[in-house]
């Protein structure tokens, strides 16, 4: 640049030299002019090459910034990594029953609606039992008469008056007539629907002037207090699910409440019919479990402590390997770098890493898709 600043110095002191000698022969301004030429050709020649140069200069620096990757980095961290078996369930309890009538004939009465609070032996609803207490009525008659003979007979045999066969007899026709009506009572009993537990009327399935028979529901009842989970396992988890292990209990329908609870019974049978095993898991009181509500089994089957966790789609794959990406600072410069993995159990979003990765790495979590080893990276 120097070069060229002096070489317009002297065309320019020429170009004066010219201009003022106006006596000097034509010889003269015509080897001036050469001269002049001459310059202008060699800066002709060096402004070219600058130029070239500049250009070159910011095509390099622009190839260099367009391949330096943005991403996002995450330093790995040792901690637990559970694994789970998720089984859905639902709540249920060991005192939540339906109540039928155990005789036939129309409901003369209903006793309680839902929501209402009742309990062991109370009843419920009351059947027409109008024949049975009519021969409850006779019997009773007849019962009289007899007892009244036989107390006559028993004085007489007493004072030796009478025969044997006279008060066996009028005993035994007491006795039989007590029999019958203790039947008829326990007959009458039938018709009244009594609650087997206590707990809270759940529904109500009849109304008054229906016939009914035994079988057909007519109240349900749920004792809130003795609710659990309950849910039908494969048989593949036979030998991975057992009582003791920890479980956390999931209910969606509740603002995804998460409770933790232990596998308290788990059959040893399983279903011919669906190829399953029953586990069951007791709840907490206080909450506002309803029966059969959806609940979903978390069961731990796996635990490890101090373990390497990442993002399982951070995992990348080819035909021969499993790999992941982090970022390396090599010279001053990021660098992304291929690591090969060896991945242990998956559960939801994460992966256990057994090797391959090392506490302090920088995992590319964000635009690590195509990126290939000593890659510039900016972070």
């Amino acid at each position: 640049m120097k070069k060229i600043i002096n070489s317009l110095s002297i065309l320019l002191g020429i170009g004066i030299m010219i201009s003022c000698g106006g006596s000097k022969s034509l010889d003269a301004k015509k080897e001036a002019l050469e001269k002049l030429k001459a310059q202008q050709a060699e800066l002709t020649a060096e402004i070219k090459t600058l130029e070239e140069e500049i250009l070159a200069f910011g095509k390099e620096e622009t190839d260099a910034n367009a391949k330096v990757k943005f991403v996002s980095v995450t330093p790995i961290q040792k901690s637990t990594f559970n694994h789970y078996i998720d089984v859905q369930g639902r709540v249920d309890g060991d005192q939540n029953t339906t109540i039928s009538s155990r005789a036939m004939g129309p409901v003369t009465k209903v006793l309680v609606k839902s929501g209402a609070q009742v309990k062991k032996g109370q009843v419920l609803a009351e059947l027409d039992g109008e024949i049975v207490a009519r021969q409850i009525a006779d019997l009773k008659v007849n019962l009289e008469f007899v007892t009244d003979v036989y107390n006559k007979q028993k004085s007489l045999w007493e004072k030796q008056v009478g025969t044997e066969v006279q008060y066996l007899s009028a005993k035994n026709n007491k006795e039989s007539l007590e029999q019958k009506l203790a039947t008829l009572y326990e007959n009458l009993d039938m018709y009244k629907i009594k609650s087997p537990i206590n707990g809270t009327i759940d529904e109500v399935f009849l109304k008054i002037g229906q016939n009914i028979a035994p079988g057909m529901p007519c109240f349900r009842v749920v004792n809130m207090g003795e609710l659990k989970a309950k849910a039908d396992v494969s048989e593949t988890y036979a030998s991975q699910i057992n009582e003791g292990n920890k479980v956390r209990l999931f209910f969606p329908d509740l603002n995804n409440l998460e409770v933790s609870s232990t596998i308290t019974f788990a059959s040893r049978v399983i279903s011919q019919m669906n190829r399953t095993f029953t586990i069951e898991s007791s709840l907490p009181a206080g909450k506002d479990f309803i029966p059969n509500m959806i609940c979903v089994f978390k069961v731990l089957d796996y635990q490890a402590n101090n373990a390497i966790v990442i993002p399982v789609n951070t995992i990348q794959k080819t035909e021969n390997s499993t790999y992941v990406v982090v970022a390396s600072v090599q010279n001053g410069k990021k660098m992304a770098v291929k690591k090969e993995v060896k991945t242990g159990k998956f559960y939801q979003d994460k992966v256990e890493i057994l090797s391959g990765l090392s506490e302090g790495d920088m995992l590319i979590t964000s635009g690590y898709q195509d990126i290939n080893d000593n890659e510039l990276l900016s972070f």
